[in-house]
């Protein structure tokens, strides 16, 4: 856990593709790559393509008419209900 006034290490574009080059190119092992960059734990090694940042982004459905949507709506919920349902009994009186 962040303690507080922590500073996180960032690290640059181009290092982190040299990395996961090394990773997936070159068969470098985790503890290698830790060693020779200075990264702290195996988490910190991601080998995507992408390093955009994707906090926040919700993975959003196109859909055609709002009843479509609905009913996609209300699919998840049952699946919900289904997979907890603890969380819906009626004995709250």
């Amino acid at each position: 856990m962040a303690k507080k006034g922590q500073r996180f290490k960032t690290y640059t574009e181009e290092l982190k593709r040299e990395v996961v080059r090394l990773k997936l190119e070159e068969g470098w092992s985790y503890r290698q790559l830790r060693e020779r960059f200075g990264i702290k734990s195996d988490a910190q090694i991601e080998t995507r393509e992408s390093f955009d940042d994707q906090r926040g982004k919700w993975n959003k459905k196109h859909f055609d008419s709002p009843e479509e949507e609905n009913a996609y709506l209300k699919a998840q919920v049952e699946y919900l209900k289904k997979r907890n349902p603890n969380l819906h009994r009626k004995e709250w009186s």
